[in-house]
């Protein structure tokens, strides 16, 4: 019973999450949370595809606020 509910869940959550990561890497998505995407190919996509699905709420999140990735602020960085 409880495995049944798990593998459901699980399944809920991946079905879920491949759906989301179609249309987020479809519609562009990479593209306003990380700027060095932009010249991402269809390779990068296929690459990022599994990440995309199983961290999709994390993504969808930022997505929704148009939230970029945060900037490193090292002192090499500072300097220049």
């Amino acid at each position: 019973m409880i495995a049944t509910l798990f593998l459901s869940i699980l399944g809920i959550y991946a079905a879920v999450g491949c759906l989301f990561a179609l249309v987020f890497l479809l519609a562009g998505g990479p593209k306003k949370i990380d700027p060095g995407a932009v010249k991402g190919t269809i390779g990068f996509r296929i690459l990022i595809f599994p990440g995309c699905m199983l961290c999709w709420p994390l993504l969808l999140k930022r997505w929704a606020k148009s939230e970029s990735l945060p900037t490193e602020s090292c002192a090499h960085r500072i300097k220049s």
